[in-house]
């Protein structure tokens, strides 16, 4: 069977204005851009060494002093893509000029305040605003939703994301003391993803804990995504599993009524190492034994699902698709999930009744 997995590109490839120097765009924008080809025209950062730096690596022909510089000569039809903090965007999106191309970096805001500051400033500049939750799409995400879209697994009636891995948090130094690490931090891949095959929930249960022996705000979480008395999707990470690489787990798992699909996430495990993606499908025949058969993908979640979400952007702007896949409007509905697992974090749960 051929899968259809990697994203259309556009037909016109728009100059990209880059907003931001940061570890991502050196490891994940950037080397995708490369892969296929989009004109990264400038770039501007805070420090401009970095900027400088990574201008010279990846050969970008303008370093501007500020972003005011580079909107001022940025053609009309550029795209901007902003890899801030998400307590700057604000800020930077009311300099961009109205009905501007945005690509801004999830999440979509700190909490959920700013979230809904964010969609404003791009409702009233009319901005062509979309999130990067690229993980839409992976390689393995892509091909998961081929399969199931044509109806080869059945009807889907369980989604699960599982980690037992350990991840370095001194890798993220701007977010390791967040006060929402966990979910927001991260959970929103997972929360994000679902969604885009489920729509949105009915209900959220989560919890999400500290380790005792760390001073991080949230390291692991259980959230569940109510949708039916049939659709389980669950969400569960641990991300302080630093026993040895052989129980480790990190995967996606999609089950329905004819078949399942499961992908590994390679890039978590031995992070920031990695190790290879695994894409496995089962379609179960009447009368014969359910065999899985893997199939060898090319590229990973990073950097090559960083394509999608530009390529998505550019495709909308250009009138080839009338769907933006990550759009604000869209995005902020996983940002209300996020919000809805904190709550449900703080208040939920019933105590019992011992008193008998």
């Amino acid at each position: 069977m051929e899968l259809v997995y990697k994203p259309e590109l556009p037909k016109e490839n728009r100059p990209i204005y880059i907003i931001g120097a940061g570890g991502i765009v050196r490891d994940a924008h950037l080397p995708a851009y490369k892969k296929v080809g989009f004109n990264v025209v400038g770039i501007t950062n805070r420090t401009k060494p970095r900027a400088i730096d990574v201008a010279e690596t990846f050969n970008i022909q303008n370093v501007y002093d500020s972003v005011e510089d580079m909107i001022a000569d940025a053609p009309e039809n550029a795209v901007f893509d902003l890899t801030l903090m998400p307590n700057q965007f604000v800020a930077t999106l009311e300099l961009l000029p109205d009905e501007a191309a945005v690509l801004i970096q999830k999440p979509m805001g700190d909490n959920y305040k700013q979230t809904l500051e964010i969609l404003e400033v791009c409702r009233r500049k009319k901005l062509k605003a979309a999130i990067n939750c690229q993980m839409r799409f992976a390689p393995y995400v892509m091909a998961a939703k081929y399969l199931i879209e044509q109806g080869l697994i059945g009807e889907l009636y369980d989604f699960e994301v599982r980690l037992s891995i350990y991840t370095p948090w001194e890798y993220f130094p701007n977010v390791v003391n967040h006060p929402r690490l966990e979910i927001q931090q991260h959970s929103i891949h997972y929360i994000d993803l679902i969604r885009s095959f489920l729509g949105n929930p009915k209900k959220v249960y989560s919890k999400t804990l500290k380790n005792p022996a760390k001073t991080m705000s949230s390291t692991r979480t259980t959230t569940i995504m109510d949708y039916s008395d049939s659709m389980r999707a669950i969400i569960n990470t641990n991300h302080d599993h630093n026993f040895g690489e052989k129980n480790q787990e990190s995967f996606v798992k999609w089950e329905g009524t004819k078949g399942a699909v499961k992908a590994r996430i390679g890039l978590l495990l031995d992070y920031p190492h990695g190790k290879p993606d695994l894409f496995q499908y089962c379609l179960v025949e009447d009368g014969k034994t359910p065999e899985w058969i893997e199939v060898e993908l090319e590229g990973s979640w990073f950097p090559d699902a960083f394509v999608g979400t530009m390529a998505s952007l550019m495709r909308y702007v250009e009138g080839s698709s009338d769907l933006l896949h990550t759009s604000v409007e869209d995005v902020v509905h996983s940002m209300a999930i996020v919000e809805a697992a904190y709550e449900s974090n703080n208040d939920g749960g019933v105590a019992p009744n011992y008193n008998i």
